[in-house]
Parts: C-alpha cells; sequence; structure tokens
C-alpha cells in the first residue's frame, strides 16, 4: 500500500489541482456551469478509479454524484461515503497571495479554494479506493457508496430530498465523511461532536428612500445606527447571548467531562498568535476550546448598508442589512432558536423602523459514540498510520446533513477529517498540507479493513 502511495502521488496531487482549478461557487449563479463541470470530473475519476454505476444524480438544484462497490456480497458490512464538491465563495479575491483557482503548493502545502473543504478531503476518497483496488493487498474489503453533494456550502437544501427518495440505495450500516479536522499532524483525532446551526438574513428600514443627512439627520431614525445597536445588545459584558431562552435547553457538561476535554493539547498563546489577535474573548467563565465546541455563539457574518464607494456621500440610507449566525449545541434545536432569534430581534427594533429577519438554513448539533465499531476502526486506523491513538474533540463547526443521515437513514457517522485549524477554510489562503492529503489515502483503507474484520 505505501509503495502504491510513493509511486503514485505526484499524479494525485495533479489530478486534484485540476479539480481545484474549477470553480465549483455554489453561492453565486453565474458559477453554475463549473459547478456542473466539477460533478463530472468526479464522475470520471470515480469511474477510473474502479468504482461503479457511477452516476451523476439531478437534483432541483446541483446534482449528486454517486457511485458504488457492492461485490464485497449481500452479507458484508456496507460503508456510506458522503462528501461535497461545492466550494465557497473566493472573496475578497485580493487578500489571495495567489488566485485561488489556480492552485499551488508552496512550503507543502496545496493552496486553493476548496482544498480543504472538501475537494482535497473527498479526493482522499477517490485515491484511497483506487489504491485498495490496485495495491495487491487485498482489494476491497467491504461495499463501499459514494454521494458527494454540490450544494453543502448553500444549505444542503436538496441533499435530505434526494436521501428520502433513495433510502433502499443508501442502505448502510455506516456513514464515513472527511470534512474536519485534526488537532496537530503529530497529534491525531477524531471529531465525535458537531455544533448545529440557525442562520439568518436581517433588514431594517428607516425611511422610504435614502435622506440627506444634513438635511434630515437628528430627525429620522438611522436604519445603519440603529441595526448596530441591536446587534450590540445582543451579547452582554460577559459574553452571554440575552436572547430570552437561548440557553435554555443548553447542554452543559460536568466538571469531570470538562476536566477530560482539557487533557487535550491546546496552547492560548499558539492560538491567538495564529489569528494574529492579541486575546482572546468569549463568553466568562470558559476556556478558548470550551468556546469553540462545547458552547453556543452567535456572530454577524456580514453586515452593509448606506455609501461604501470611494470618497464620501452624505446619507441617512433607507434600509441595513447583516448576515447572522448561531452555532448550537445539544439539546439545542435550530427551529427552537430561529424562532426564539426572530422573536428576540423584531421586539428590540427601536421607533421609527421596521425589521424583517429572514431565516435561511439550520443544523442540528450531534453527539457520536467513541464505543462504537465504527469509531474503534477509525481511531485504530489513525493509530496505524500516525503511531498514537487519536484524541476524541468535539468541532465546533456544523454538517448539519449528519444528524439529517441518523434521522433519515437511521445510520451513525464517523467524521474522518484530516485538515487542520491553521488550513483557513472559507478565508483567503485557504490549504490544505500535503502531508494531510497523503495521510488521508493511506488512513482510509485500514478503516475499511478494520471495520470489515469487526465484529
Amino acid at each position: 500500500m505505501a509503495s502504491y502511495l510513493a509511486d503514485n502521488q505526484t499524479r494525485f496531487l495533479d489530478e486534484l489541482m485540476d479539480w481545484l482549478r474549477i470553480p465549483s461557487v455554489s453561492a453565486d449563479p453565474k458559477f453554475h456551469a463549473d459547478v456542473l463541470r466539477a460533478a463530472d470530473y468526479l464522475k470520471t475519476r470515480l469511474e477510473e478509479a474502479g468504482v461503479q454505476n457511477v452516476e451523476i444524480c439531478p437534483t432541483a438544484g446541483n446534482p449528486i454524484v454517486y457511485g458504488e462497490y457492492l461485490v464485497a456480497g449481500p452479507g458484508a458490512k456496507t460503508v456510506l461515503v458522503y462528501g461535497h464538491y461545492d466550494v465557497q465563495p473566493a472573496d475578497p479575491y485580493e487578500l489571495w497571495n495567489s488566485p485561488p483557482f489556480e492552485p499551488v503548493i508552496k512550503d507543502e502545502k496545496i493552496y486553493a479554494r476548496g482544498a480543504c473543504d472538501d475537494k482535497g478531503q473527498v479526493y482522499m476518497h477517490v485515491k484511497a479506493f483506487e489504491m485498495m483496488m490496485r495495491d495487491g493487498q487485498g482489494g476491497v474489503p467491504c461495499n463501499i457508496k459514494f454521494m458527494f453533494e454540490g450544494e453543502e456550502e448553500i444549505g444542503s437544501n436538496n441533499l435530505e430530498i434526494f436521501v428520502k427518495a433513495n433510502k433502499e440505495k443508501l442502505k448502510a450500516d455506516v456513514i464515513l465523511i472527511s470534512d474536519t479536522g485534526i488537532l496537530a499532524n503529530d497529534v491525531p483525532s477524531i471529531e465525535v461532536g458537531l455544533r448545529g446551526l440557525s442562520y439568518h438574513e436581517v433588514t431594517v428600514t428607516g425611511p422610504n428612500r435614502d435622506l440627506h443627512s444634513g438635511l434630515y439627520g437628528g430627525a429620522v431614525q438611522n436604519p445603519i445606527n440603529a441595526l448596530c445597536e441591536m446587534i450590540a445588545s445582543l451579547h452582554d459584558a460577559n459574553g452571554h447571548i440575552t436572547i430570552p431562552g437561548f440557553y435554555d435547553n443548553v447542554d452543559e457538561l460536568s466538571a469531570d467531562e470538562r476536566a477530560e476535554m482539557a487533557k487535550a493539547p491546546f496552547s492560548e498563546e499558539e492560538f491567538k498568535k495564529s489569528i494574529g489577535l492579541p486575546d482572546s474573548y468569549g463568553e466568562k467563565g470558559y476556556s478558548s476550546m470550551e468556546r469553540t465546541s462545547i458552547r453556543p455563539t452567535l456572530d454577524v457574518n456580514g453586515i452593509w448598508g448606506g455609501y461604501t464607494g470611494e470618497g464620501a456621500k452624505t446619507v441617512i440610507a433607507s434600509q441595513a442589512h447583516a448576515k447572522i449566525s448561531m452555532r448550537l449545541v445539544p439539546h439545542q434545536t435550530s427551529d427552537e432558536i430561529t424562532a426564539k432569534f426572530q422573536k428576540h430581534f423584531e421586539s428590540i427594533a427601536p421607533q421609527g423602523v421596521t425589521v424583517e429577519v429572514r431565516p435561511h438554513h439550520g443544523g442540528e448539533p450531534v453527539v457520536t459514540p467513541t464505543n462504537s465499531i465504527a469509531y474503534k476502526a477509525a481511531a485504530d486506523a489513525m493509530e496505524t498510520t500516525f503511531g498514537k491513538r487519536p484524541v476524541p474533540t468535539r468541532g465546533g463547526g456544523s454538517i448539519p446533513i449528519v444528524a439529517m443521515f441518523k434521522s433519515e437513514l437511521g445510520l451513525g457517522t464517523v467524521l474522518l477529517g484530516f485538515g487542520l485549524d491553521s488550513d483557513a477554510i472559507h478565508s483567503p489562503n485557504e490549504h490544505f498540507g500535503v502531508f494531510n492529503f497523503l495521510k488521508g489515502i493511506e488512513t482510509i483503507p485500514h478503516f475499511y479493513r478494520n471495520y470489515a474484520a469487526a465484529q
């Protein structure tokens, strides 16, 4: 296996670079043709690797690429591999050190939009499968189904519809996802928890048109001022979220559980240094590691209104807008928090403006067991290739489809990711370590073999 990987790693990287050149941005309609090209590219590579019955399944939005390998027999275990081939917008382009869709390798890192999230990690699975088919180490030990979507970055709007309509096709024993990360290249880890999500766009409207700030200033409510005051009121001085009932169902970890979490290697100084801040910030009474994993959050993801061009234009804007997201923890639900946020945000509007809250998408928090045979198969695989037992961790991000897979297919998920927090996903200069890409390809076959042999 190691020999096949060493002999072919340059080709594997070249193929990934070709795929990364396709700007499969799902959020922007002008890239729709590129999203379809990315799906076609993935289909071709799956077929070349030896996957059977590969098809591009249409949805009301972007297609799902599906394939399978079922020759292990009906009594064998079946793994359903999920990932996504769409990527985040690359804006602002001027902050990239190299063009986001012209991938380069610098300092043993692949720089491109989607390098880590999630094209690079999806492609690990394609090449791991190819390696099992051709390395002479016993072939593929279990049935494998692949399902890769093109709408994850915009809320997976059509995935649940596809899953509900194809439950027999997607029947499996476990789901395997590589859309997460590890603590460090010398500290392997497996995420066993993810936060949920409640995402909104808000609009504050004042006068029926933009007004001259000299003629009208002081006599009308300024929507931008109002929006800023409303947003500022959503946290108190201790970093607590002020929405009534927001914490009602939050799962509070015990002192013992928090102490166990604290054993994971984490440097507050390195954390601050990595993002260029003099100090960290967050909810009083919790560490940075806890704030980014076991505690809920509320953040403004974008805010705009009025004149933002060159020079001056003295206006009071008619409208102000913001995008606001909340990360949720067990046992909060996206429906509950969406309703509470909407009610509260509308209630704090000052006199002279109206407020519209438009929910976008949401997802549920999940915690996965560490005593399942699938988790043990993944932990043993990582121990084999890294030489260390992986640490179970809770991730701060959201993969809403994990809870959906549980409710619709009745399947648990193993989050076998290989990215790093420093990979700048969703940011300019996203990258993925060559080490991590190749280590994923090396590790994944061990998972299949461990899982197939487990009783």
